[in-house]
């Protein structure tokens, strides 16, 4: 099937998944598609399709891609960043979603104070404490959140998690559970705080059961990733 179709058909699980949720049934959910080692024609389709949102992970990728793009669409950057790379994301960035340290907070507030830009971020949570993953632990997370507060040219707009790939999805629940309650206690006391970014191609259904609210789709949409020959 084509990237639209593909796009198409998530839309519909997403539908299906949100009766089944355990949280409000009007929450907006968004979509985003994950563009990652996939060319221009394939982002294209996805947006005519009616996508209005798209991820990258690699900064350097998206600068590359973006100016040939000709869509309007609201652009994300879900992959791990490097403090040298700030300056760059906040020009092609409207989200920034893998805020994992007061270092990384710190460089895209200059970054942004020079763009005179007022920078969206999620902050990136590493719930399931994997070693190998970003995110800031969840105990360290206040302190986090209260720096990023005196940053004037941050606005925080949610959290985000990267759920590890169990051979068993199911494993995933408790963890996105978590992160809900986590989201729904911080959103009870701030303006703006709206997304919960989790939840990718091989366990987004139950991420929508459990409370996300943003979601994060590359190979259910555009098939297996084409990697660069080396």
């Amino acid at each position: 099937m084509s990237a639209a179709e593909n796009f198409r058909n998530v839309l519909a699980e997403i539908e299906q998944a949100r009766t089944r949720r355990h949280v409000a049934a009007n929450e907006e959910i968004t979509l985003i598609a994950v563009t990652k080692n996939h060319g221009v024609e394939l982002m294209r389709e996805a947006i005519d399709a009616g996508a209005k949102h798209i991820g990258e992970n690699r900064v350097q990728e998206a600068a590359e891609k973006f100016p040939e793009l000709n869509r309007s669409v609201t652009r994300h950057l879900i992959g791990h960043l490097q403090t040298n790379k700030a300056k760059a994301a906040v020009k092609l960035f409207d989200m920034i979603q893998s805020v994992d340290s007061e270092h990384l907070a710190a460089a895209i507030d200059k970054a942004a104070f020079n763009f005179d830009k007022v920078q969206d971020i999620l902050i990136q949570v590493n719930a399931a404490r994997e070693v190998q993953k970003s995110g800031v632990a969840p105990e360290n997370l206040t302190a986090l959140i209260k720096f990023v507060d005196g940053l004037k040219n941050l606005r925080l707009r949610g959290l985000m998690f990267i759920a590890p790939n169990f051979a068993d999805v199911e494993e995933c629940r408790p963890l996105f559970r978590k992160m809900r309650t986590l989201f729904d206690e911080l959103k009870s006391a701030r303006e703006n705080f709206d997304f919960l970014s989790m939840g990718m191609t091989h366990d987004y259904k139950i991420a929508v059961e459990e409370g996300a609210n943003v979601l994060r789709v590359g190979t259910a949409i555009f098939g297996e990733r084409i990697y660069p020959q080396t």
